[in-house]
């Protein structure tokens, strides 16, 4: 991938009030937090908080030196103006005044990208993803792909990739497309690596740069203490991923250090991956997050993590 983006990148859905309501001034804080701590790659979306995440974010990274830093957004999610009352029914605490239309047609996606870079507030974003086209691979691949290639063959995008929770079409993307960049969302961590075996290996073997990000699947590898009522994508954790969760705890207690530490650190262990996208919706949150990347994990430690039979012995560490 021609674009360079730090190896902490910043989250954006939480400054969106992704579950909850946060201030303008907590939003701020958090990307001013990440500022401070080397974060030099900014991921949102229009989906995020119908288009708060991206004018938060453009207003917090405004007066910054633009060559400094990368931002990514996404297309397929096309925001139209809503009469409807009442609150956003997809996750985030926000009025309704808008509503998303899938639209990955080719001109969908370019009237999506001018209203990004509208409410971003800049003339430009590095990267652009394709968002989430599960049930839309056909129209996806045949009229965002090509939307998206001519602006980058054009400069206008430096880099053009899929973003998904799975990665069977994010590989389909890989064999058919000449994409330059995937952001996987929780199918390689240290919990779950179902994107080992034929993904990762494709995307090192076609030069695809991979962004992961859900590395705390959803909160499960989120806390050194797990806790019963444990998230796992999205959802409620069962019981068996629970106590496995807990099992990998306990090593990383051995080793003095903590399950988030290493959850945070694992997925650099392969070489495709370039970067782990951490979602804070505070300067406390992005200042801890910070932290656990930064943490000196133990080599031992993965040692132990394969004896008891919690990491394959095939997965790459760092």
């Amino acid at each position: 991938m021609k674009v360079s983006v730090s190896r902490l990148g910043f989250g954006a859905a939480p400054i969106g009030n992704l579950y909850r309501e946060i201030s303008d001034e907590e939003a701020f804080g958090a990307v001013e937090a990440a500022w401070q701590t080397g974060v030099r790659y900014f991921d949102t979306a229009p989906h995020y908080g119908l288009g708060l995440s991206e004018r938060r974010l453009g207003v917090a990274l405004r007066g910054r030196p633009r060559s400094e830093y990368v931002i990514s957004t996404k297309v397929g999610r096309l925001l139209e103006p809503f009469d409807g009352e009442g609150q956003d029914t997809e996750g985030f605490a926000v009025p309704a005044h808008f509503r998303r239309v899938r639209d990955y047609s080719a001109d969908g996606v370019k009237r999506s990208l001018e209203s990004s870079l509208e409410r971003l507030g800049t003339d430009r974003v590095e990267i652009v993803y394709i968002h989430d086209p599960d049930e839309y691979w056909e129209e996806a691949v045949s009229q965002a792909y090509p939307a998206l290639e001519e602006l980058r063959s054009q400069g206008v995008v430096d880099a053009i990739g899929v973003g998904m929770n799975q990665w069977e079409m994010p590989e389909r993307f890989v064999r058919e497309t000449d994409i330059d960049v995937v952001m996987l969302a929780g199918r390689y961590t240290l919990l779950e690596q179902t994107a080992l075996t034929t993904f990762l290996p494709l995307c090192e073997e076609r030069g695809v740069s991979v962004v992961a990000c859900g590395v705390f699947n959803s909160g499960l590898l989120s806390r050194a203490v797990v806790p019963d009522a444990a998230k796992y994508n999205y959802e409620d954790a069962p019981s068996e991923l629970v106590e496995r969760a807990r099992s990998i705890a306990a090593v990383c207690e051995r080793h003095g250090v903590t399950l988030p530490q290493v959850a945070i650190q694992f997925a650099f262990g392969h070489p495709a991956v370039v970067s782990v996208v951490i979602g804070s919706r505070t300067a406390e949150q992005m200042h801890g997050n910070a932290a656990y990347f930064s943490a000196a994990i133990p080599a031992e430690l993965w040692d132990d993590l394969r004896s008891e039979g919690l990491l394959g012995a095939e997965v790459p560490t760092p």
